[in-house]
């Protein structure tokens, strides 16, 4: 079985050298990943600019540009192979509710799916690496218990997102594994403005906010009972509930100009949906 490793704190981070050293027995393991820091950078592609691959001391390649870069140039050329898995983490931070979209833990990871290989997203809940050897071990176990059906999901066309948060606990303070769905954050924190040296004003993008749906079944209530959360992602952003609701109005544009006139029912622009 191979492996493919990303994240999206660069490649030096504590938290895919922990990842490494937890899944290298478990199969052959590479590791692809940013150069620098590129959290929040959700499924970008660098279009416009040349990207480098390196190889550090450690046998880890690097590239200039984001977590999706690494994962797609790793599956398009630079590997030579198809992975049987693609692995993105352990994020220093949580990866919960919202923070799935602009997440580029997530991004490398769904950058695999995106090809058709099962792929998972790991992150600790807290930020500073505290009991990162206990998520290794909870990433680890996760993935020993997949591995053996990875290849069949692949070859079956069904390939699997899953997003996985780890609270910063000791072994024995974590009570096993719950699928949860999403919860949902607060609108964030407002933004900082400050002063440059030259008299231009410069912002800084505010904090996460705070849980508004943390209601039993939630990532957000899973991890803080103690639990390590598991969360199947789904690509597919289609409001199907409200395809019937816009039907009207894609039909009223699409007669002819002489027959205006808003018939009834039809949701008008800026209407509440």
């Amino acid at each position: 079985m191979k492996i493919l490793i990303s994240n999206d704190d660069g490649y030096q981070a504590p938290g895919i050298v922990a990842l490494y050293e937890a899944l290298k027995d478990l199969a052959e393991v590479e590791v692809v990943a940013p150069e620098h820091n590129n959290s929040a950078k959700s499924n970008a592609l660098t279009l416009h600019s040349p990207l480098y691959v390196h190889t550090a001391a450690n046998g880890f390649r690097y590239i200039n540009g984001t977590p999706a870069d690494c994962v797609h140039i790793a599956l398009t050329g630079l590997l030579g192979y198809r992975p049987d898995l693609v692995v993105s983490g352990i994020n220093n931070g949580a990866n919960m509710g919202d923070d799935t979209i602009y997440s580029g833990t997530v991004g490398a990871a769904m950058e695999g799916y995106l090809f058709g290989i099962p792929a998972i997203a790991f992150s600790q809940t807290e930020k500073g690496w505290a009991h990162l050897d206990t998520a290794a071990q909870k990433a680890a176990q996760l993935v020993a218990q997949l591995l053996p059906s990875v290849g069949e999901a692949a070859q079956r066309g069904e390939p699997w997102l899953l997003n996985v948060n780890i609270p910063n606990r000791p072994a024995n303070e974590i009570r096993g594994f719950k699928v949860a769905r999403l919860g949902r954050r607060h609108a964030a924190e407002q933004v900082i403005s400050q002063t440059n040296p030259r008299g231009d004003t410069m912002y800084w993008i505010g904090g996460a906010g705070p849980a508004k749906d943390d209601t039993e079944g939630t990532d957000f209530h899973a991890v803080a009972q103690g639990y390590a959360t598991i969360t199947p992602l789904q690509v597919d952003l289609t409001d199907h509930d409200r395809l019937p609701y816009w039907a009207p109005t894609a039909a009223h544009l699409s007669q002819p100009v002489e027959s205006a006139g808003v018939p009834d029912g039809v949701p008008q622009a800026g209407a509440s949906a």
